[in-house]
């Protein structure tokens, strides 16, 4: 047999499939995870019904399901982008998997892209899901889907650069408890199902700024409101989404 026949050929695959592999790899265990199941499906699910058909909240005139579907899309994406990814990724650190994976073939920025690719997978399934849910239950969307579609990708930048920043600096089991601690306090502090100008007028100025009040609050002017592009929130996600990504690039720490 002459040389160069042999199949198939060794070395490492091209760098698209590679990246393309990890992100399907990185799906298949997210979507087979119970809690994350919990955190990322059932449980926006579950608030959008219940504050939908029960009258517990005051979401102002209209009705509350066309209020509520933007706060629980923004808070689907930062379940998904943050709390899950920083959990996930931060067990990952603790055992050695991103230490193996990172002296493979796929670099580590090919792995955070996977790991970003399966980010914005579970996010369409979970948006498909929920619209499905609000239409249901009568919701009447307005405005741009292009603007909805931009502030998605943003708020998904930036609380993927949060969550990263997370798991890369704490240790796995204060990840856990921190990112928990901080989905629930941006739950009730976000305008995700209670409004802002609920609260103290000196609060909001800071609730406002924060990345799930800017998501919540731009997709509801557009959803709700029927507005152009809001600039404003647009820019506040565009500002955690650098100071995310930057600070997990210099701090994030491999083992």
């Amino acid at each position: 047999m002459s040389a160069g026949t042999y199949t198939p050929r060794p070395g490492a695959a091209p760098l698209h499939r590679m990246i393309a592999a990890q992100a399907a790899l990185e799906t298949r265990m997210l979507l087979r995870n119970g809690e994350q199941l919990l955190l990322t499906v059932v449980i926006p699910a579950l608030l959008l019904v219940l504050f939908s058909a029960v009258d517990v909240v005051d979401t102002g005139a209209g009705e509350a399901v066309d209020f509520l579907t933007p706060g629980v899309l923004a808070l689907a994406v930062m379940s998904t982008a943050f709390t899950g990814q920083a959990i996930a990724t931060g067990f990952e650190r603790r055992y050695g998997v991103l230490k193996r994976l990172g002296a493979s073939p796929l670099p580590r920025w090919g792995l955070m892209t996977a790991k970003t690719l399966s980010v914005l997978v579970t996010e369409v399934l979970q948006v498909v899901l929920l619209t499905v849910i609000a239409f249901a239950l009568g919701w009447s969307p307005q405005g741009n889907p292009f603007s909805v579609l931009l502030l998605l990708v943003l708020g998904t930048v930036a609380f993927s650069g949060l969550g990263l920043l997370m798991a890369g600096t704490l240790k796995a089991e204060a990840t856990l408890a921190a990112a928990n601690l901080v989905f629930l306090l941006l739950l009730v502090g976000g305008g995700v199902v209670v409004p802002l100008d609920r609260f103290p007028g000196a609060a909001q100025s800071v609730l406002g700024l924060l990345p799930i009040s800017a998501l919540s609050d731009g997709l509801r002017d557009v959803l709700q409101h029927g507005a152009a592009m809001p600039w404003g929130d647009a820019a506040v996600l565009a500002v955690w989404a650098v100071l995310g990504l930057g600070a997990a690039a210099r701090f994030f720490r491999w083992e």
